[in-house]
């Protein structure tokens, strides 16, 4: 089953979902996380500073509120770089052998 699409989005930019762990930003036809942890400004602002975001340029956000600004480029850099950690703390931890086997 498809879903149909039932309109655009009034804003190039808008704030689509928040959790504890951070938030998601629709980005024209690209929706990216924002994690708290690599974003700590954002994590005890209320919902609508979050939400209340600019775009002054195509590549560039920013929370008038919270007077913050991102480059978009950022946003995607955090995000390859937890990507990265997550892969290399797995592949730290199949290098971990029981101590039973050197006994």
């Amino acid at each position: 089953m498809k879903s149909v699409a039932l309109g655009e989005s009034t804003s190039p930019v808008e704030v689509s979902n928040i959790s504890p762990h951070g938030f998601w930003l629709l980005l024209g036809d690209e929706e990216l996380f924002v994690p708290f942890s690599e974003f700590p400004w954002f994590r005890e602002a209320p919902v609508r500073q979050i939400s209340h975001v600019e775009p002054p340029s195509a590549h560039h956000l920013y929370w008038p509120d919270l007077d913050v600004g991102l480059a978009v480029a950022s946003i995607r850099a955090s995000l390859n770089l937890i990507v990265r950690r997550k892969s290399c703390i797995s592949q730290i931890q199949t290098l971990v052998l029981p101590l039973s086997l050197f006994f």
